[in-house]
């Protein structure tokens, strides 16, 4: 960068004294806070993360240094709640992503199944499957999904064939129960991001971020980022 575009001395000193000033109101709603979800708590925390990223791209454009802290990014976090402060129910949603790696490993579990369900006399349906499996993937995903638990599949993938991918689970809040059959049809249209009370991501892009840390700061440097994210609400 020449000299020319690089920011002032004045503009870096304006920037540390927006970040704190930006410090100021977000402890002063923090303090103030009518619920764990207070919007304005989000809304100075969104404050606070904009100002102090502005300090930080400033500061290395003139002196190229960086702060010894981060705050996490607000791009990809959930708008604010504005659910119920009470939940009479929730939803929880989940998604799991696969990636077939070995087909006949796949197709060979299901088979083993489709042939105990046709040993066991469960009728000609049973049989019909074991018939139906032969080298169709999809036959085969079918009979699995349909005989083990989602979340045994997950703890199981390496013996079905399966490489996990990411994973998002949301907890999402509801003023009543939803009436018996009144989704089905459409389960996840009516996932409202406001209204999730909390959200667990899982990928493999936070084992690369926490790798780059690593080399970032060299040698036996540790770091608090993790595999599991709770975004923040």
């Amino acid at each position: 960068m020449s000299d020319a575009a690089q920011p002032t001395t004045a503009e870096v000193r304006a920037a540390a004294e927006a970040v704190k000033a930006a410090l100021d109101r977000h402890l002063a709603a923090v303090e103030r806070r009518s619920g764990e979800d207070d919007p304005a708590v989000y809304e100075a925390f969104n404050e606070l993360a904009a100002a102090a990223e502005e300090y930080d791209e400033l500061l290395y454009d003139r002196y190229d240094e960086v702060t010894p802290f981060e705050i996490p990014g607000t791009e990809d976090s959930l708008p604010p709640y504005t659910g119920p402060e009470e939940p009479n129910a929730l939803s929880v949603l989940i998604r799991r992503d696969y990636a077939v790696v070995e087909p006949q490993r796949l197709l060979a579990q299901a088979q083993r199944v489709a042939d105990v369900e046709a040993d066991s006399d469960l009728g000609d349906g049973a049989a019909a499957a074991v018939g139906t499996i032969g080298s169709s993937v999809h036959a085969a995903l079918g009979v699995l999904f349909g005989e083990f638990e989602p979340d045994e599949i997950a703890s199981r993938h390496k013996e079905f064939g399966l490489e996990e991918g990411d994973s998002t689970l949301w907890v999402t809040a509801s003023d009543e129960p939803a009436e018996p059959g009144e989704w089905l049809d459409a389960p996840f249209d009516q996932a409202d991001p406001q209204r999730v009370v909390c959200r667990f991501d899982v990928s493999s892009v936070f084992d690369d971020e926490l790798d780059d840390d690593l080399e970032a700061d060299g040698p036996g440097a540790v770091t608090g980022a993790t595999d599991d994210e709770l975004e923040p609400t």
